[in-house]
């Protein structure tokens, strides 16, 4: 495991000791708070992977054309692993767990875009999955954190 890694993982993961929902200020929007914490939960994730040995080549790769985006793209040992990162929060804890925002649909977008990478690096038999990162971030506590290896199959 690399050093680096461990070391930058275990400052994000102590900052993230009270959560990492963004700070409610009365000038923020709810939807600038739900980026905000968005953002923190990707950079959580990066790390967290990073600190489990994947080597990661790509964040928030888009295609023009293509709704969405895929958060983060990295090698797990010989895989290419395309990785979903979802977060939620108290305040959003009405709409379920995190793996139930990974709709059909966004699988669907998500398996288009992975072609559309593979294409353009040439990477056609690149062996490759689809993982999702499921982060649980309640108010004064650590995130809890389910990462879900070949999550889903390419094509939705």
């Amino acid at each position: 495991m690399p050093l680096f890694a461990r070391a930058v993982f275990g400052l994000v993961n102590w900052a993230s000791r009270k959560g990492l929902a963004a700070e409610e200020r009365p000038t923020d929007s709810a939807r600038l708070r739900a980026r905000q914490t968005g953002i923190r939960g990707e950079t959580f994730a990066y790390w967290y992977l990073r600190r489990r040995g994947y080597i990661m080549i790509a964040r928030n790769f888009t295609v023009p054309g293509v709704k969405g985006e895929i958060d983060l793209i990295g090698y797990d040992g010989p895989v290419l692993a395309f990785i979903e990162v979802k977060t939620r929060t108290a305040e959003n804890k009405d709409f379920g767990i995190p793996e139930d925002a990974v709709t059909p649909d966004k699988r669907h977008n998500l398996s288009r875009m992975a072609r559309q990478f593979l294409a353009s690096r040439r990477m056609a038999e690149a062996r490759c999955r689809f993982d999702v990162l499921a982060i649980e971030s309640q108010p004064g506590r650590r995130p809890v954190v389910r990462l879900h290896k070949d999550a889903f199959a390419a094509g939705g």
